[in-house]
């Protein structure tokens, strides 16, 4: 007689397995597999029970699935129905638990950041595809109708972001760092918030609103703001922060920023508010003599720095023979090219070594070429920290800036942030929430699996469901892929066993 026997695998898995028993001995006849879930387990005892009844006869007495015929179901009584990625929406959503957005927000936004992640695209393809892969079916003009009420959960939604960023990194706020970009819209006609303006992304001629985000020190964005489009980018960061530090409460804090935030009225608003920063600065801009005394100083030995005092805080100066190399390098090929226009003046373009000597001549910029020579290896960053705080520490600090302009790499190539097709402030504003949030956990993602969000997606995409349906009893049954172990790795990694 057969019997049906589960054990547990060196894995941890269970293994089901049709045995029989001869003189005291364990002879195992068939190994039907092994199952990971419960119902994976349901489903192998189900095969081992029809295995045995097909081969010897045999009837359980005790069968733990009655009416095993009725669940077993013919190839010829079947209908394929067609495959769905429901694995992948699952996944997310369980991450969308672990942020706390379920709680605040409804599913139709949800399942939006799910299809921004998966596969961007405007809000009517957006719904097309949450049908087609998902079988989820939302009405478009809910989107609309619920904007009022989606407007009033965005500080909400920021905050349980930025409250994620500290249980999960132990970002404490005391250090950000923040830049800006430019989102342009498919149309040419401009209004209070879509302007046309100096554009990232090669637009002029279109309107576009600016973004300023702020990042911990792994790129995890925590907050974010959104002006006008023809603002100046300096003008942006105070708005920005004061935003932030009113929506977490927060007294004090270090604000990291590129070279184009500084101006005497930044300086002078972050010294009012009483916050720290780490801006870069334009050396260039600083009088030739004192560039020859900086030269002077620093170029005597790799890694060299120095601090002067100046009006926008104390200027902290470094040398590296590395950038030196670098900078001399683009150096010739500038000169070079402005060489060959004063040879082809027909062909002339605007380049950096050029100037107008009088009205009917061009020359080379003598003052500049010095300047650059002279400031070949060496990088500057104005800050007000105290001299307690090593150049080093600062300087590494500034170099973390690369994380906010990743970030937003993210957000216009893989999440598609850009080009926007909505019209209207709120619809807009809910438009970024919605890629606030899709990048919030895209960088979740990369932080924890150290892998790119597209292969991530991609790897999760690659488990489906087909369904199908018995014709007789009119039930729909789902088969899933296997889960590999590599996707079992980054669940794992993500908190989130499966």
């Amino acid at each position: 007689m057969y019997h049906l026997r589960t054990t547990k695998t060196s894995s941890g898995a269970s293994a089901v397995q049709v045995v029989r028993y001869e003189n005291r001995r364990l002879i195992v006849v068939q190994h039907i597999g092994s199952a990971h879930t419960v119902n994976e387990l349901d489903q192998l005892k189900l095969y081992a029970e029809n295995w045995i009844s097909q081969t010897t006869r045999q009837q359980p007495l005790f069968s733990t699935h009655q009416h095993i015929e009725s669940k077993l179901i013919g190839l010829e009584k079947c209908q394929y129905l067609g495959v769905q990625y429901t694995f992948i929406h699952e996944i997310i959503y369980r991450l969308m638990v672990k942020f706390k957005f379920t709680s605040c927000v409804d599913k139709l936004i949800l399942d939006l950041v799910v299809m921004r992640l998966i596969e961007p695209g405007s809000k009517l393809q957006s719904l097309e595809l949450l049908k087609r892969y998902f079988g989820i079916a939302h009405r478009r003009q809910t989107f609309y109708e619920k904007l009022p009420e989606y407007c009033d959960k965005m500080t909400t939604i920021k905050r349980l972001i930025t409250k994620f960023a500290a249980s999960e990194f132990d970002f404490d706020c005391s250090l950000v760092f923040y830049d800006v970009t430019t989102l342009y819209f498919e149309s040419f006609e401009a209004d209070d918030l879509r302007k046309p303006g100096f554009s990232k992304d090669g637009k002029s001629n279109q309107p576009q609103i600016i973004v300023g985000l702020m990042v911990n020190s792994l790129g995890f964005p925590v907050g974010y703001e959104i002006f006008e489009g023809n603002k100046f980018e300096g003008h942006t960061m105070i708005p920005s922060i004061q935003a932030f530090r009113s929506q977490n409460n927060v007294t004090t804090m270090t604000v990291v920023a590129d070279a184009a935030m500084i101006s005497m009225d930044n300086i002078t608003a972050l010294k009012e508010h009483q916050l720290s920063y780490i801006v870069g600065a334009r050396v260039a801009n600083l009088p030739t003599e004192k560039i020859r005394e900086i030269a002077a100083v620093l170029k005597q030995q790799d890694g060299k720095t120095m601090r002067i005092q100046t009006k926008h805080g104390t200027l902290i100066c470094s040398f590296s023979a590395k950038r030196q190399r670098k900078d001399q390098h683009e150096m010739k090929k500038q000169l070079k090219k402005a060489e060959f226009y004063l040879k082809n003046p027909a062909a002339l373009k605007r380049t950096r070594f050029l100037k107008s000597l009088d009205s009917n001549r061009l020359g080379i910029n003598e003052e500049l070429k010095e300047k650059a020579e002279l400031l070949c290896g060496i990088k500057g960053y104005y800050t007000n920290l105290a001299p307690i705080v090593k150049d080093q520490l600062i300087i590494n600090q500034y170099k973390n800036l690369w994380h906010v302009e990743q970030a937003f790499r993210i957000a216009k190539n893989d999440l598609e942030t850009r080009p926007i097709y909505h019209f209207k402030k709120q619809a807009i504003s809910i438009h970024l929430l919605i890629c606030f949030m899709a990048l919030a956990i895209s960088k979740y993602i990369e932080i924890k699996t150290s892998k790119s969000i597209r292969h991530v997606i991609k790897d999760f995409l690659k488990i489906t469901d087909a369904n199908i349906l018995d014709t007789v009893s009119k039930k729909v049954h789902t088969m899933r892929v296997n889960i590999p172990e590599n996707t079992r790795t980054l669940l794992s990694k993500l908190d989130l066993p499966y």
